[in-house]
Formats: C-alpha cells, structure tokens, sequence
C-alpha cells in the first residue's frame, strides 16, 4: 500500500471543520509491518478508517496493489476490499453476539459472493487452524463463550478469510491481558511470515510495537513527526516528541534510575492548531524559528525521516537495548518509578 499526502477532514456542524490527518504519507511493502504510534487524538484511526474507506478521505492519495482507491468505481472497490481487511480494537464487541463462529467466517465469503457449501467449508477451519485454534470445537460456538484473547483470534481468522494482502490493525491487542497480547502477537507475526501479509499496526504501547515492526511512523496532531526503521528509532530518536513517549515505557527493574522527560501541559486541540512547529507548545527543546516556520519532513540519516528544525543526530548502530536517555537539550527528571 501507499499513502501520499492524505488528509481527512470532519465536519462539526456549520462551517466548522476539523483536520484530523494532515497531509501523511507512508508505503508498506508485502511482508513488512508498519506501526503507527501516538497519543490519543492524534490520528492513527482516522488514518485507518481512511485506508480501509470507512471515511472518506479530503485529499492524498491511497493505493493497494498499484490502484488507486479513490478511481474505483462501487463495484470496483468492492472487488478490492477481499485484499485489505480490518482488525478492530475490541475483539468482543465486533463479533455479533447472535452468530455461530461458523458464520461469523462464512459472512465474508456470503457477502463477496464466494461462498460454497462444500468448499468454504474447509476453508473456514483452515483460517481457524491458522490463528490456532481447534475448528471442531469452536466452529458451533458463540462469542460469549470465549476470552477475549479467544475472540482476537476469531476475529483474526474473519480477515484472513477473503485472502488479503493487507491487514490494517487497530489497537488490536490493548482491550487484552498482558499474558493474552503475547499470543495475539505471536500469531500476528507468525501469518505475516507464512502467508507474506503486510500490516499496518496502530499501537500507543511502544513496548508492543518493538515486537511486530519493520519500521516505526510517529503521529503527533495529525502529521507524521519520524518515520524510519523500528530498531533504530526506537533506540535512538530524532524527534524531541519520539524521546519523550519512549522515556515514558515502563522497565522491568524496579531499582533502575530512569530519565523522564515530562512534556508541559496538553496536546493542542485540532481546532486551534499553534502556528510554526505543531509540537513547540510542549517541546523542552523549542527555539524562536519552531514558532514561525513549520518543519517538513527531511532525512536525519540511519535510513529515516524527521520533522524537526533541531533533531538529535542519530548513528546506525546503537548498542543500548533500552530505550535512550534525553538528548543535552533536555532537562531530564530521575525517578525510581516504573509506571510512565
């Protein structure tokens, strides 16, 4: 898939409108699995809900498979969609309640005009078989029957069903106990290295992103703020906002001094967005030009991209497997807590 300068744009009543993704561009290649990361509000769902056209996107481009989804005719996208499918945040609540799993699975073939009696049949317990579960002693179950871990899985097999070439994920594991996001992960890479699926993979945990991603996008008020390879941003940042979210990542010693970089107050609302760079507001780091010109994203070397008029220099190889501490600019806070 590629994604070139797309924005999305909500109407709130009147002559009111609100930008919620500004002009973000990114490419995923099969195989490769893309997290898009940020706080809340940022934009990483609409993002989503753009890419598989649940909302309609105000300008960019989005291409699968090298057509573009806004030339497709009705008939046409829906011919495509059996390549990109969804997995929602809540496993629970996107399964019907009042369906059997048996049809559960067989509703996308039924809708796509591929169902057949004899032949989905198999077809149904082999996407069960895939995310690991035993299709006889499922198939004839409800959703209420099952953990939430369980749904995930069933959810996941829903996807797989049409043979996609893309899944777009969204906050798939975070509605999950800690123990069950292993396995939901672990199945995750798993079918992406069996069947060469390519994934985006919406996260605000950074902690569940070092475990699926090629490469890491960092979201901040609707625009990409880094873009790079997983490994190296995750170690060494570029971007002021990327150091601060992975000094928030919990570690396991409890008695290990960690250095905090603490943001000043909240993120600006979409509606009154601040002039220059969109994360100056919070930066510890900001200087005069970030409130006049507005970075665009440049390369900052490693194989990665940064919007930043005064990014951390980084290097290609990085010993350190912990996330790093703040670069000088910073004035870093030593606690002894675990919690972010």
């Amino acid at each position: 898939m590629r994604v070139e300068n797309l924005q999305v744009t909500y109407a709130l009543g009147g002559s009111q409108r609100m930008r919620a993704v500004d002009g973000v561009s990114f490419d995923i290649a099969r195989g490769e699995t893309l997290a898009l990361v940020g706080e809340s509000g940022c934009g990483k769902s609409s993002v989503a809900r753009a890419l598989m056209q649940l909302a309609p996107a105000s300008g960019g481009d989005i291409q699968l498979e090298g057509q573009s989804l806004a030339k497709l005719t009705r008939g046409q996208l829906k011919q495509l969609r059996r390549r990109f499918q969804m997995i929602f945040q809540d496993p629970i609540s996107s399964l019907n309640p009042k369906r059997r799993v048996r049809d559960i699975l067989a509703a996308p073939l039924k809708v796509n005009g591929l169902y057949d009696k004899q032949k989905s049949e198999p077809r149904i317990r082999e996407a069960l078989e895939l995310v690991g579960l035993d299709a006889a002693s499922v198939m004839d179950r409800y959703p209420h029957e099952f953990s939430g871990g369980q749904c995930q899985r069933i959810s996941i097999a829903r996807a797989l069903i049409l043979d996609p070439a893309l899944l777009v994920c969204d906050e798939p594991v975070s509605a999950l106990d800690v123990s069950v996001r292993a396995q939901v992960l672990n199945v995750l890479n798993d079918l992406r290295r069996r069947l060469g699926l390519a994934m985006l993979f919406i996260s605000h945990d950074l902690a569940v992103v070092r475990n699926v991603a090629d490469r890491v996008a960092v979201m901040y008020l609707g625009r990409i703020v880094e873009i790079g390879e997983a490994d190296a941003v995750l170690r060494t940042p570029a971007h002021p906002y990327t150091a601060a979210l992975l000094s928030a990542v919990p570690v396991a010693d409890p008695d290990a001094a960690r250095e905090r970089i603490l943001l000043k107050g909240e993120m600006p609302s979409p509606m009154a967005l601040p002039s220059g760079c969109r994360f100056r507001t919070r930066c510890p780091a900001a200087q005069p030009r970030c409130a006049s010109v507005d970075p665009v994203l440049i390369d900052a070397g490693d194989d990665r991209r940064v919007a930043c008029h005064f990014p951390f220099s980084v290097t290609s190889t990085v010993a350190a497997p912990r996330p790093p501490t703040a670069a000088p600019t910073f004035v870093p806070h030593t606690s002894q807590e675990t919690a972010p």
